[in-house]
């Protein structure tokens, strides 16, 4: 069957037949199928290719192939109530019985679906249909075989899509690896998948590296060994031995269990074997028992540790390749070593990403809250309901303009202005009553955040609220199957680059960033050279507040939006400013990068424990503060006036 398949592609057109007179040819073997006539069926088509074959063997496979007693004439027909609606598989043409009575329908067992299908797929490469090809390349991909190599060999060169085309040709190298006719075609396509980290390409090369586990007194000539394998090392003294016994090479050991069991079986009036069972206290008066019952042929033989060991000695135990030829599995094993080294680099940029992706995070929700704490000192712990403000402004936004760019574009500056004004308000209300009191306005924030939370629960629910990307930026960017980032984090990472930037110009070429620079280092001195440090407070705090609110719209994109949001983010906020310094913009950066990175290699090495994770990161700050209280980028004017 299988050159016959090949056939399809090769093979001249004789004379042209129709469909229904070709099967008229194979009249018996179309309606009587089996494993054996189905060949006879995809011979002919082979040969004398008609229009419609493919349509015919998907009918025919799903049992949708009737007959016509009368006159014994094939029809494709779906049944209608009592009836049936025939498709004239010449002409398409649909005609209508009231009944099938004079019909019957044909129904391939199992296996001779399975072999329709295997020729199904070689029509398939070929296809018009671009689905139809797509299909027929999965179903290669999903169990490959040594007769599908030819026929997609041949469908290669007059396909005229691109990206179909490349996936025919690595599927090609993947069966001409595995099965191709001659060494040198099988190495050279083994190394041309070497660079592929593909799962198909690896699962390709662990194929031809499989192996098999043998014992022996000697390795048979021609054997392509993979390992010697070491008792004590590789394998235990029990494990070894029991390949022994199931190889047939040594009789079954006993265990001194085995031997308790067996001599109580045997005991008659208080004897086994015609010994005293008073006298059976030691292990040796035990085995000598036994050995008298296995002498008159009543137990198994017992096996002394002595001679076990010996027997291990004896043998050799080693895993052999089920690919004979050495210089294949050699070509696999390079191109498994390259491709272990490419996954090892992978991995790791894949880590390096995402730790980025994290720290750009961090530094969006933290980098308000090192400008207010930097300026002011005021410990904020609403910070993180901000940043759930402007996630929420956001959603509502989206509610209003269902174009997603368009909202996104109107959510930004929204949630800016509308956490600016809670800032402000805060500020005004709040804050600036407990200046230079910390306690208080740590437990007057905590309240504040408290507050928030329950009003965006009484307003938009418990319920997790979506805030949706815009179609350019769903999906990832994907390098490989290893490498891979989001596409929104990308955007994120753009965005925090975008704020560094923003606000190393406000705060180095405007007034505000020189005002807010002067009363950063020494509120006294600037506020004798005309600054009114409490002006500069309150705008530094919505400053603060407002890039809080940019951050919860960014975050809510790939994040729940929920009343509960700012928690998950306001103790790695504090903890990036404590660590990168204290009202620096660089050093907030630098205490991302820092717990981003960190946090990213403690989950690589726990990857199914991220609480974990975060406790041991929270104790990493900890240790780290103890040895540099400042933070990586400390203000020296500040350290001055300290």
């Amino acid at each position: 069957m299988l050159v016959c398949l090949c056939l399809i592609f090769v093979a001249p057109v004789v004379h042209a037949q129709s469909l229904q007179s070709l099967l008229q040819d194979n009249a018996d073997a179309v309606a009587n199928p089996s494993r054996s006539t189905v060949d006879v069926v995809v011979r002919a088509l082979a040969e004398a290719p008609v229009e419609g074959s493919p349509r015919f063997l998907e009918d025919w496979r799903d049992k949708a192939i009737w007959v016509r007693l009368s006159d014994g004439i094939f029809f494709s027909a779906a049944e209608d109530g009592d009836g049936l609606v025939l498709t004239n598989l010449d002409t398409g043409v649909q005609t209508t019985v009231a009944d099938d009575d004079g019909f019957d329908q044909i129904r391939p067992n199992a296996g001779v679906r399975r072999v329709i299908n295997a020729a199904l797929v070689q029509f398939q490469l070929s296809d018009a249909d671009v689905t139809r090809r797509i299909a027929a390349l999965d179903a290669i991909s999903r169990d490959p075989a040594a007769d599908q190599l030819v026929p997609l060999r041949q469908s290669i060169p007059g396909e005229p899509d691109t990206s179909i085309l490349a996936r025919k040709v690595q599927l090609e190298r993947q069966l001409t690896a595995r099965f191709g006719d001659s060494m040198q075609e099988r190495v050279a396509a083994i190394n041309f998948l070497s660079g592929d980290l593909s799962v198909e390409v690896r699962g390709v090369i662990s194929q031809i590296l499989t192996t098999r586990q043998f014992v022996g007194i000697s390795i048979p000539e021609g054997t392509n060994v993979a390992q010697i394998m070491e008792i004590g090392d590789d394998l235990n003294e029990v494990e070894a031995y029991q390949l022994l016994v199931d190889a047939d090479l040594v009789p079954a050991t006993v265990t001194p269990d085995d031997i308790v069991a067996t001599l109580t079986a045997q005991i008659e009036d208080g004897q086994v074997a015609g010994v005293d069972v008073s006298t059976l206290g030691t292990d040796a008066a035990r085995i000598a028992a036994y050995d008298m019952l296995v002498t008159r042929g009543d137990a198994a033989p017992f096996i002394a540790p002595e001679d076990r060991a010996s027997a291990l000695d004896a043998h050799t135990f080693y895993l052999a390749y089920t690919e004979v030829n050495t210089d294949i599995t050699a070509a696999a094993e390079d191109a498994e070593a390259a491709i272990a080294m490419q996954l090892n680099v992978g991995k790791t940029l894949d880590l390096t990403l995402d730790a980025l992706s994290l720290a750009s995070i961090y530094f969006l929700a933290a980098i308000g809250l090192a400008i207010t704490f930097g300026v002011m000192g005021v410990i904020n712990m609403a910070h993180g309901e901000f940043i759930m403000m402007g996630a929420y402004t956001g959603y509502v936004v989206q509610q209003i303009v269902p174009d997603y760019t368009l909202s996104i574009i109107i959510a930004l500056p929204m949630a800016f202005a509308v956490t600016f004004a809670a800032g402000v308000a805060m500020e005004r209300l709040v804050i600036r009553h407990l200046y230079h009191r910390p306690l208080e306005t740590l437990l007057a924030t905590f309240g504040i955040a408290i507050v928030l939370q329950q009003l965006a629960k009484n307003i938009f629910g418990t319920q997790a609220r979506p805030l949706t990307s815009p179609d350019w930026l769903a999906g990832a960017w994907v390098v490989n199957d290893v490498v891979q980032i989001s596409t929104i984090r990308i955007a994120i990472f753009a965005l925090a680059l975008l704020f560094l930037c923003l606000i190393l110009y406000i705060l180095k070429r405007t007034r505000l960033g020189l005002e807010v620079r002067a009363v950063t280092q020494n509120p006294g001195m600037a506020a004798s050279m005309g600054i009114n440090p409490d002006r500069i407070n309150m705008l530094t705090f919505g400053l603060g507040s407002g890039i809080a609110g940019i951050a919860g719209v960014a975050i809510g994109l790939y994040a729940k939006v929920t009343s509960e949001m700012g928690a998950d983010y306001i103790v790695q906020s504090f903890m990036t400013v404590v660590v990168g310094g204290v009202g620096n913009v660089w050093g907030t950066l630098a205490g991302a990068s820092l717990i981003g990175f960190t946090q990213k290699g403690i989950e690589f090495f726990n990857p199914s424990n991220t609480l974990a994770a975060q406790t041991y990161m929270i104790l990493f700050v900890i240790l780290f503060i103890q040895f540099r209280p400042k933070g990586i980028v400390a203000l020296k004017a500040r350290a001055a006036g300290d």
